[in-house]
């Protein structure tokens, strides 16, 4: 697995590089799962950049930091045969950490939605990871459920009593 993590820092970095971002990349929390593989965080240094770069990095609400994460994902796991996947998660300037902490918002804030009114909760404009990260937010309300539904770039998630 440190082979596969250490691969993605190399990857963040070539591709900084070749993005003219003169930036270093250190691994943060790497959390070994047996049956999952190997999650782990790869932090853009911001020392070197100023905000026009670190903004053109994150995006408009983080399309850029997200497609970035996905190229990790989908070209550092592909042909693994039976080697676990490292699921790697991009963050800069704290991004990744204020966005789950609003998703954690959304989320509650619908579930109380959905409890008071017994009426499903549509939310949209929402990301495919952070869709996955509301699912795993409330998977462990007894009374709730999620889906998503629709076809990009409409898909929405529904949060709805069981």
């Amino acid at each position: 697995m440190d082979e596969q993590v250490q691969r993605g820092k190399q990857w963040l970095e070539i591709l900084l590089k070749l993005m003219n971002i003169p930036a270093d990349v250190q691994l943060g929390r790497v959390e070994e799962n047996d049956k999952q593989g190997v999650s782990c965080w790869l932090t853009i240094d911001e020392a070197n950049l100023d905000q026009g770069q670190i903004n053109a990095l994150v995006g408009k609400k983080g399309d850029t930091i997200d497609a970035v994460q996905y190229l990790a994902n989908s070209l550092l796991n592909i042909g693994l045969g039976d080697t676990a996947p490292c699921f790697f998660t991009v963050e800069l300037n704290g991004y990744r950490i204020r966005r789950q902490a609003e998703l954690v918002a959304i989320a509650q804030s619908a579930a109380a939605r959905v409890r008071d009114t017994g009426t499903p909760e549509e939310i949209k404009y929402l990301s495919s990871v952070e869709r996955r990260q509301i699912h795993s937010i409330l998977e462990s309300s007894d009374d709730l459920t999620t889906e998503s539904q629709g076809n990009e770039p409409e898909r929405r998630l529904i949060v709805k009593l069981r």
